[in-house]
């Protein structure tokens, strides 16, 4: 029973995530994920296990615990001599003096409270990541069904809110949302978009398992994936995001590969074509302007020009280097970077690409920390596609983080705690062993002959 119940922790957390964790503008339910992935991270930190951390595993929980101290720092308080003279603050010390205000001290970041909440971000997909590799509170096809069938009942739920007579649906669970697109469990449509996105190579994972026992593939199962395919395909369709649309394509001819039986050089033109793909789909939504009804959390975009956004929040990434803005303090930020003849009764709130708006916000130690990812990340992948026993689902973790970085170029999905979490999912299938990435279920049974000596 206590297995049965450690198997099924992450699984149903994930899912919980999907379901609840669509924005930042549901309060209590992000509460509650949170609360939850506390608890899930105390148990893996008290779980004994005996495995050995793989390399990447260690990466990863070194560079979350570095995180954290970033935050930390930020809110610890400093001399007001030397705050007052570090970059832009020195305007906000002179607003102070007019109000004869003179603090003894400040901290780092210019929204403490919110670098908090900020860091409560990071939770779910945290959690998700321990217990799946310090618990082994999981099976990639219990994860896999978990991030399914949340998407599918977002699908269903899509379906309701673009056919519902009323205007606006009832079904749309958000105040702040995209009216007329199919959001499922989110309030941004791109969000949902890149959901069903991650849907495909997990899909295709799935599709090339063979049957237990057997080198064949299970016909049933091939018949299920090709049915979840084109429902998802529906759901992207019914979505209308952009970036979906054009992450799709590059995605599905990577998840190709996952079932092609073809030669290496197949395999590794077919990489470079979906890599060239992935680029030119990054490229092109660049250059396409923000829309007029993709909504941020609690607030609509003030201005229809990606390249205004970024050359505003560059600005200000130069004039607070190196250290940074204090994490969750953009939307102040950047109203000092407005053009005053563009502003308007919206505003930004995200800078629509989360590598500029955390190198705004947390400086050079930021950058280096990302980098340091990306580094790692990329090392991953490879190690899964140049391995042939990597299997199939740390190869479909390698597409769907990819999409999602790609993503996070032109919008901010990891902000939510159901992309979050997915990416916890999809950092620990690509972490997972070449032993055991390759086990089917027909391989944990039990040895039952005898052997004879």
């Amino acid at each position: 029973m206590i297995k049965y119940v450690r198997d099924g922790a992450a699984p149903a957390y994930l899912f919980a995530c999907l379901v609840l964790g669509g924005s930042a503008q549901g309060i209590w339910q992000n509460m509650i994920l949170q609360l939850a992935g506390l608890a899930l991270l105390a148990w893996a930190a008290a779980y004994k296990n005996p495995d050995p951390l793989s390399p990447f595993e260690r990466q990863i929980l070194i560079l979350a615990i570095a995180a954290v101290a970033i935050v930390a720092l930020q809110l610890v308080p400093l001399p007001w001599a030397f705050w007052s003279e570090m970059g832009p603050r020195r305007e906000i010390a002179a607003g102070y003096q007019l109000l004869g205000l003179l603090p003894n001290a400040a901290p780092l970041s210019l929204k403490p409270y919110d670098a908090l909440a900020s860091l409560f971000g990071i939770i779910p997909g945290l959690a998700v990541f321990c217990s799946m590799l310090r618990l082994k509170a999981y099976r990639p096809e219990w994860m896999a069904l978990a991030l399914l069938a949340a998407t599918l009942a977002g699908i269903v739920v899509g379906v309701m809110q673009v056919g519902s007579a009323i205007r606006p649906s009832p079904w749309y669970f958000y105040p702040e949302t995209n009216v007329g697109s199919a959001v499922g469990f989110f309030a941004n449509a791109n969000h949902m978009g890149i959901l069903l996105v991650s849907c495909f190579p997990l899909l295709a994972a799935v599709a090339a398992l063979p049957k237990a026992g057997s080198e064949q593939r299970d016909p049933a199962r091939l018949a299920f994936t090709f049915g979840g395919g084109l429902l998802v395909l529906v759901g992207v369709a019914l979505n209308g995001s952009f970036a979906a649309y054009a992450l799709a394509l590059p995605v599905l001819a990577a998840s190709a590969l996952i079932v092609s039986k073809g030669s290496r050089r197949v395999r590794l033109w077919g990489s470079i074509g979906a890599v060239l793909l992935l680029l030119g789909s990054v490229a092109v939504l660049v250059v396409e302007p923000v829309g007029t009804e993709v909504l941020s959390e609690q607030a609509t975009v003030s201005v229809q020009s990606r390249q205004e956004i970024y050359s505003a929040t560059s600005r200000a990434v130069g004039d607070f280097f190196p250290w940074g803005s204090g994490l969750g303090s953009f939307p102040s930020v950047y109203h000092l970077y407005e053009d005053p003849n563009h502003v308007t009764t919206t505003y930004v709130v995200h800078a629509h690409n989360d590598y500029l708006e955390l190198a705004l916000e947390t400086g050079i130690a930021g950058i280096i920390l990302l980098t340091l990812f990306l580094g790692c990340w990329c090392v991953a992948v490879w190690r899964v596609w140049r391995t042939a026993e990597a299997g199939p689902f740390p190869r479909a973790a390698s597409i769907a983080t990819a999409a999602i970085l790609a993503h996070s170029v032109v919008d901010f999905p990891l902000r939510t705690a159901a992309i979050t979490a997915s990416f916890g999912m999809f950092l620990a299938m690509l972490a997972m062993p070449p032993v055991v990435a390759r086990k089917l279920p027909g391989d944990l049974r039990a040895v039952r002959h005898k052997v004879l000596r």
